[in-house]
């Protein structure tokens, strides 16, 4: 790491570690990342003292949030099974992912502390792992600075990187190039990532193409749903459905005039909306704003989301399952500059899919446009308008949603060859010790 670039990154740790001492319980995210941090190196080392078995290897995943956790948790569970004497470690940084690491086999979960000297020596000396693996593309370079004089093999599994990427600043290559450099494997999503990230400072011999294990964690989902179960069954209906998933309110003030419209012009339209964050401030406004229209809402599990115009989700973790019941699917994300949602969730179950106009940045958005099987809308009357047209025109909305399917299902496979690459990590730090 360039010298000056090192001082200053130290320092930023050093106050974010003091921060994180005196955070106060509550608040925002920014907030909750701090206090999270709160006493997370003792944990690690209590863990560490009690339940590290130094015979076993211990695999160390780490995924900032739950779109990166979704893409390891399937090359994570294939290796619970197929390694059943190994142990597994997961890490997240964004405070969003606590409840989704909960629900994994790992044998230990905790935020990543603070990528300070201090921190990553304590944590490795924990947790003493046989590989560490990130995914998708965040390295933390005083950890994987600490991981290599200790021997550790290192991988970053589903690796991609946007065109324009801030990642290729000059300040980001003068912080992150040795880190990336580092990286003993890395299995790139595509040929064009693993372009960008030979450019990024990635060893050519370190990378291969092994695909977004993405696809594989969602035809998994869609084969999981249980149509007669208690969540899918009192929504099943002979009624045209729209899902729209993942909403944010940049997205919902195009998407909710095109519903409004469509119940006028499309009786028998049913729309089942899930906000990214179903808070009830978030859901308030659409409750009113169907009332004003004359639509019937309710929220999910109540006895009228049967009949309902408008099925409000309030929970987290059941998206991936309301799409079975979709006959067209809305995605959010695209009416603003964070980033497009999945759009392969729903596509796993064979439905087209709409979104918003700033796609550019998801491949997987691409890949449909391509195949016929999404449709990029501007404003709510071309939302409207290609909702209309799938409903009227049966065999094109059928056509699409294969489309879709095919999309998904050509591209599946990385979990097996993801899994490889950990294998040969895990042989190759096996022999050398």
């Amino acid at each position: 790491m360039n010298p000056i670039v090192r001082v200053a990154y130290a320092a930023a740790g050093s106050l974010a570690e003091a921060a994180a001492a005196v955070a106060s319980p509550g608040g925002g995210k920014v907030r909750r990342s701090f206090e999270s941090r709160r006493g997370v190196v003792q944990r690690f080392s209590e863990w560490g003292r009690r339940f590290r078995d130094p015979a076993r290897p211990l695999l160390w995943f780490h995924a900032p949030s739950v779109g990166e956790g979704l893409q390891a948790r399937p090359v994570l569970e294939a290796l619970r099974a197929s390694h059943p004497q190994i142990q597994l470690a997961y890490t997240w940084f964004s405070p969003s992912a606590e409840a989704f690491a909960e629900s994994l086999d790992a044998d230990f979960h905790d935020v990543l502390p603070f990528d300070t000297t201090r921190a990553a020596r304590a944590v490795l000396d924990a947790l003493r792992p046989s590989a560490l693996v990130f995914s998708k593309l965040d390295v933390w370079p005083t950890l994987v600075e600490e991981a290599r004089q200790r021997d550790i093999s290192i991988a970053l599994l589903s690796a991609t990187l946007a065109p324009g990427s801030s990642r290729t600043h000059w300040v980001a290559k003068l912080l992150l190039h040795d880190a990336y450099a580092a990286l003993d494997a890395v299995g790139a999503i595509s040929g064009d990532d693993a372009t960008r990230l030979i450019a990024l400072g990635c060893r050519r011999d370190a990378v291969r193409v092994t695909g977004d294990t993405r696809f594989d964690q969602v035809i998994a989902r869609a084969g999981r749903a249980d149509r007669a179960g208690h969540l899918l069954a009192p929504l099943r209906s002979g009624r045209p459905t729209l899902v729209a998933g993942s909403s944010w309110p940049a997205d919902e003030r195009e998407l909710l005039p095109a519903i409004a419209g469509l119940h006028r012009s499309t009786p028998g339209l049913r729309a089942i909306v899930a906000p990214h964050e179903p808070t009830a401030n978030h859901l308030a406004p659409i409750r009113r704003w169907a009332a004003s229209e004359g639509l019937r809402s309710a929220t999910l599990g109540m006895a009228e989301a049967a009949s309902a115009d408008v099925v409000l989700v309030d929970r987290l973790g059941v998206l991936g399952e309301l799409y079975a019941l979709a006959d067209i699917a809305f995605v959010g994300g695209g009416f603003h500059a964070a980033g497009l949602h999945s759009v392969l969730e729903p596509a796993a179950y064979g439905v087209p899919v709409i979104f918003g106009p700033q796609h550019q940045g998801s491949r997987d958005a691409g890949l449909l446009l391509a195949a016929g099987a999404a449709r990029s809308a501007n404003d709510q009357r071309a939302i409207a308008d290609a909702v209309r047209r799938w409903i009227e025109e049966p065999g094109a909305r059928q056509a699409a949603g294969e489309a879709a399917r095919r999309v998904v299902e050509e591209n599946a496979g990385a979990t097996a060859r993801s899994v490889r690459l950990v294998e040969e990590l895990l042989s190759r730090g096996a022999a050398a010790r």
